[in-house]
């Protein structure tokens, strides 16, 4: 199956698949409510301002992986609104390990971070830039979302 063909369930309940986003640069995060590194919705939003009208978009999918986020799909989309200002796409909450493991974050753990090392997700806030091309970035949680490595990635990718 190709990254394109994979089913996604919005956090509204819509179905989508990921190729509902070609020809688009996609930052891939799996977030959390009740992590150190919640405040990195933050940043995304500001990138989501920044190029979403320029063929960019944040991809969020909550995930309790590590027992950090809220019980509800709802309830999530709630906070990140109300806490955040998250404009951007979201999925329905899915594992991102495991046997349980949502098939995007199947594909997306076949690309190696900048140090070469691959596997799974470590925590949360983990990022993929997926290009328009195809081609996948790796950046560990730790790694905000605006900095330089993503930015520069983002802006010599989009479209047009």
């Amino acid at each position: 199956m190709s990254l394109n063909e994979i089913a996604l369930t919005m956090i509204d309940g819509q179905p989508a698949v990921f190729g509902d986003f070609a020809g688009k640069v996609v930052l891939v995060v799996n977030v959390a409510s009740k992590c150190g590194l919640t405040p990195q919705y933050e940043a995304l939003e500001a990138l989501q301002k920044k190029y979403g009208a320029r063929g960019f978009t944040v991809l969020g999918v909550p995930s309790d992986q590590f027992r950090q986020e809220l019980k509800g799909n709802d309830e999530v989309a709630t906070y990140c609104s109300t806490t955040w200002g998250v404009t951007f796409g979201m999925t329905e909450k899915a594992f991102v390990n495991g046997k349980q493991q949502h098939p995007l974050f199947k594909e997306l753990k076949k690309t190696k971070d900048n140090h070469g090392l691959g596997g799974p997700v470590l925590w949360n806030f983990e990022k993929f830039l997926v290009l328009p091309n195809g081609k996948i970035h790796r950046f560990r949680p730790t790694t905000k979302p605006d900095d330089e490595m993503i930015v520069d990635l983002i802006e010599a990718n989009l479209p047009g």
